[in-house]
Formats: C-alpha cells, structure tokens, sequence
C-alpha cells in the first residue's frame, strides 16, 4: 500500500538563514519544479513571510520548526499554532532532538504541540530517534515507541493525521547515516505502532532524517517505509537539496 503516500521532502533549516541567502536558495527551488515529491522549507520563524512570498502560486509548501501548545496568552517567545496558519504553514516540526535535549521537552509536551498544531489544521511533523548510548543499549525499539506513544494517545483518532520523522541522534549533524536497513526496520516498528493505533496508518508518511545527502538518499527513500526525509545541512545547499528531492522522485 506504499503506493498511497506520496514521498515529502522537508528541509529544516534550524538557525540558519539570512534574507540576502535565502533569496537565491528560494529562487533555485522553486526554478527546480517539477518534483515528483511533496517538497517543503521549514525556516526560522523571521523568514516565514519570505518563504511564503517566494512559493506563492506554486505547489511548494513551507512550515515552522516548532509550535507553542497553547493558542495564545503571555507566553513571550512563543508562537501559536493560529500564527503558522496565518502565514499558510503547511507543517509544524515538534520534538526535534534539539528541543528535546536543550530545551528538556518531554514526551507529553510534544504531544500537546501536535494537538495544537492539528487544530489549526497545520500537520505536525513529529520528530523521534534514539541516542547512540540508547542505540548500543539495544533500546531504540523501546525509545522511539514510547516517544510516539505519546502522540497517539494524545490524538486519539486523529493520529493518522500527522507526519512522523525517525530521526536517530547519533546520525544528526554527525556525518553518519543509519544504513537503508537499520532505518527501516525502525521505520517497520513505527508503522506496525500506528496500524495497532489508527484506521489510517497507511496513509501516514514515516520521514527518515539524519546526514540525509544526495549519494544516499535514493538507498534510503526505496525502502518500503520510508517516504522521504527530513534534511537538515544539506536543505541550506540549492543543488544538494533538489538532488534529494528528485531522488524521492
């Protein structure tokens, strides 16, 4: 039933960006249409008009790299779910390893954001991947299973609404790469916790994240569970991020 999901491509720029380099990144992009992949941007939140503006009129999407769990209030810092939506965020990445580690956001916080997120009718790209100690420990399966828990008991029957990316933390920013079957046969784990949970399990797209590149992405996306990636350094280069997004293709 792979043949439902329509690949997605995501880059996230994490802190990274500029209004004088975005503009050509932007440019190449969108000059790089057609793909035969859903293709988004996820840039920091200043840069939400700029992507927008460039996209507008194409079948482009762009999205946030968080999203705050209540809908408005003191809350300085943050920005809601109602905001992304404004904007015409797509997507919304919630528990990225970065947050989880730096920022001590729990299982439960996470799920709270996609909730809020999906009442917005912004789809959550929600993050999970284990530590190399966790790895070594032979504790992934439990790791990335109780971390998606969360989501789906929060949602309820809206779980087959979001997007999950697998994203093992020794392989982010690192250089490694979970081979093509160490990556899915977590992704396997994820999509058999979602069909014991939602009608629509199938239609859920199970993202691979982690030193994504264009040498290994055309291994990584012909798995039967994995339907596309994530991308982080390689989203902030032109030529490597549309090399990614036509190997989903």
């Amino acid at each position: 039933m792979a043949d439902i999901r329509r690949k997605l491509v995501a880059g996230n720029w994490k802190m990274h960006g500029s209004r004088a380099a975005n503009e050509p990144l932007l440019a190449a992009i969108a000059q790089g249409r057609p793909y035969g992949c859903d293709v988004a941007v996820c840039p920091p939140s200043p840069y939400l008009a700029e992507v927008a503006l460039a996209f507008a009129g194409s079948d482009l999407r762009w999205g946030a790299q968080d999203c705050s769990p209540h809908e408005q209030g003191a809350y300085t810092g943050e920005v809601s779910a109602a905001m992304l939506a404004e904007f015409g965020c797509r997507y919304a990445i919630v528990g990225h390893s970065e947050r989880r580690q730096h920022h001590h956001e729990s299982d439960q916080l996470v799920a709270d954001k996609a909730k809020a997120a999906l009442a917005r009718g912004v789809t959550p790209i929600v993050c999970v991947g284990e530590s190399l100690a966790q790895r070594d420990a032979g504790d992934t399966e439990n790791v990335v299973k109780r971390q998606l828990s969360a989501v789906i008991h929060t949602l309820a029957h809206c779980a087959g609404e979001i997007v999950v990316a697998y994203e093992p933390v020794w392989a982010i920013g690192t250089g490694r790469t979970a081979t093509p079957e160490q990556a899915q046969a977590v992704h396997a784990v994820l999509r058999a916790q979602l069909r014991a949970a939602s009608a629509h399990a199938e239609r859920v797209k199970i993202l691979y994240g982690g030193s994504v590149k264009p040498d290994n992405a055309r291994a990584l996306f012909t798995q039967p569970d994995i339907d596309g990636g994530l991308i982080g350094g390689a989203s902030l280069k032109a030529e490597d991020f549309i090399a990614i997004c036509r190997a989903a293709g």
